[in-house]
This record gives C-alpha cells, structure tokens and sequence, in this order.
C-alpha cells in the first residue's frame, strides 16, 4: 500500500534559493509544453483523426534535450524533475483535456518539483530525536523534522513550498494490504458549518478556527494593508504576515479534519455521509480525507442522497421543513420527536447507509437504485 510521509524541511539559505529557482524552472516547462499542447489542438481543428498530429510525453521530452543546448538555464534543474513535470502535463492532458489544464503562475501555484527516480536520492536517515537528513540531487544532504518513522520503501519525493515552509514529501511503499474490515458498529454524520461534524451516535466534533487574538490580528494587517503604496516594501511585509495567519488557521483546520477521520474511522466499521459536492461549497475542501483514514483503518465509507435528511424525523419518518426549529434544535411535528438538529439528521443518513448496503453499495459509492428518500428513511425507522 502507498503511502505519503510529509515532513518539514530545515532548509539552509542556499537551498531554498536553488529549490525555488527548480520550482520556476519546472513552471516554466509545464506553461511551455502546455502551450504546445494548446497550439497543436487548434492546427488539428478541422482534421481526420488519421491526420491529427498531437505532441506526445517522449516528443516533449527530445524537444525539452534539444532546448538545453541552447537555454542553459534548463540544466540547472535535476533533469528528471523537468521529465516529470512533462509526464505530470500528460497525465492531466489526457484525463481533462488541454483547455482545462491551467496555467502555472507565479503567485497562484505553490512552487514544488519531484525526484521520481528512488536510486538517485539517498537513504532517509536519522540525525536526532527530531531531526532527520537525506541527500537530493544538486540540493545535497537536507534535513528535516523528523516526526515520525517512514515505514517503508521510498519509491519518489516531492518537495514543495507551503506559505512559509517548504515540506518534503515521501511516497512510501510499505508492503501491507489495505486494513481488512474491523467489525466495529456503524455511524451516520452530518457535515455543516457551525458544528463541523454531528455523529448518530450523539457525539459532535467542533473545529477550531480562527482564534479571536487572531481576528484582531488579522483585522490590524487588513487595515495597515488598506493605507500602503502597492509595490512598497513595507505593503510586502504586510501581505507576508497576513499570509502567516492564514496558514496557521489552515494547518489547523487540515489537523482537525485527519484527527475526526481517525477517530471516526477506528471506532466505527461503516461511515455513512452525505453525498454532498463539498468542493463547490468551499474553495479548496475536496471531501477525500474520510475515504483515505477508511482504507487505512478497514471502515467502510458510503455516501446517500442528502435530500431532506435534515427536515426528515428519525423516529416517526415525517417530512416537514417546520420541524426544524433553528439550526440547532429538530421538534417534530407529527410525534413530537426532540433532539439536536444535526444529531437527526445524522440518524436519518445512518439509516439510509444502512438500506443502501443492502443492496451492495458499501464502498463504492452510492447504489444505482434509489427510492425516495423520504420513503427509505420512513422504512428504515420501521
């Protein structure tokens, strides 16, 4: 089973220099190779198949040798990070297409490359209690904080700039099967926005977010911010420590989500969630964390329709929209049914998990058979 074991880089001034001009070489070949790409589609407009000529992962890679020869730039970065960078655009190439690939810029794309050969790198070794070193091509021995053991066979390493920091990142082989089911009892959650996630079982998990020193922090910058000359030195300055607050909350926030799949996932032998399209709803949540802690641990995770889960009663099965009172309290209005809003409304998704894995829809999704959710919950409450 691969696995990925990140670890925050300590990174002399030298280092971080040569990394960060590697991450805008590999940037600069990705938007060129892109462009190529984008080119050749429209020359094919119009063209039979037969006659479309489309450039390829090898072609690029020729092409990419030859420009070395007369762009001595190129050759400052590790060549097989830059035949990565193209096996990466052709691998996006084909799965979206070349008009949905993006651009690489220089602010919105945080700087990374990747060493795909595990010969070239050295073996990961440790120096201290927390400390840990490894030798990469043209950066040499770097260290890191070690915070945990690999576990395994390094099969590639990517290292990438994160805010502040830049992290190393190891794909790990460890020659284990994905964890078999642990026969715990099922759950059902309920994902919202001022309680994060509500358990069927009663238990609520409440993140914390921006502190409120932070707030007022955040707040002092916004307003120094507002009265600075763009482009000064100062407004850079400013910009920077704005951008420090903001990463704590994220990393946070990032904590939070692995701890409650954790938790979730080694108490419980099913997950049942909402099949919600989270990444609309948030710019950068993608509703993955769960599925991976599930593999891991041998929970099973199922996602239902979310439609009137939340004014459906968990007793009684009745659908009404008055039944939920406030965002935190439910009171039916058929049997008179109280309890916490999010609390039911992760009752009725357990219950609907459970008639979908019935019918052979536990981990793959949700079933392809449906009946209205309000008549599954009313025959699961039954």
């Amino acid at each position: 089973m691969l696995i990925g074991r990140r670890y925050r880089l300590k990174l002399d001034f030298g280092q971080a220099a040569y990394a960060e001009r590697t991450a805008g070489i590999c940037r600069a070949v990705w938007n060129a190779a892109l462009d190529q790409r984008r080119a050749a589609a429209q020359l094919n407009r119009g063209r039979t198949e037969d006659r479309a000529v489309w450039p390829s992962f090898a072609s690029q890679c020729r092409e990419l040798a030859q420009a070395k020869r007369t762009e001595p730039w190129l050759g400052e970065a590790p060549s097989h990070c830059l035949q990565q960078t193209l096996r990466d655009l052709d691998k996006a190439c084909r799965q979206h297409g070349v008009w949905r690939v993006r651009w690489r810029g220089k602010r919105r794309w945080e700087p990374s490359f990747r060493f795909p050969d595990a010969t070239q790198i050295g073996e990961a070794r440790r120096l201290g209690r927390h400390l840990g070193a490894v030798r990469l091509p043209k950066l040499g021995n770097v260290r890191f904080r070690w915070s945990r053991p690999l576990a395994g066979t390094v099969r590639n390493v990517t290292v990438q700039r994160d805010g502040r920091h830049w992290h190393i990142t190891f794909c790990v082989e460890n020659h284990l099967a994905e964890s078999a089911p642990n026969g715990q009892p099922p759950v059902g959650i309920d994902r919202g926005v001022v309680i994060p996630v509500a358990a069927s079982d009663g238990q609520c998990f409440e993140g914390v977010g921006m502190r409120p020193g932070e707030q007022r922090r955040l707040g002092h910058l916004q307003r120094r911010l507002a009265h600075q000359r763009k482009g000064s030195n100062r407004r850079r300055r400013t910009v920077r420590a704005i951008g420090r607050v903001y990463e704590r909350v994220r990393n946070r926030r990032a904590d939070f989500c692995h701890q409650t799949a954790h938790t979730l996932t080694t108490e419980h032998g099913l997950v049942v969630v909402e099949d919600l399209r989270v990444k609309h709803m948030t710019a950068s949540a993608k509703g993955t964390v769960v599925e991976w802690h599930g593999r891991k641990n041998g929970c099973g995770i199922i996602a239902v329709p979310a439609a009137y889960t939340s004014q459906t009663c968990s007793v009684c099965g009745h659908v009404a929209a008055e039944s939920r009172e406030s965002q935190a309290r439910f009171c039916c209005q058929a049997c008179g049914h109280q309890a916490k809003a999010d609390v039911n409304a992760a009752q009725n998704i357990l219950a609907l998990g459970l008639r979908a894995s019935g019918r052979g829809g536990v981990g793959v999704g949700p079933p392809m058979k449906r009946q209205p959710p309000e008549r599954e919950v009313a025959r699961a409450a039954d």
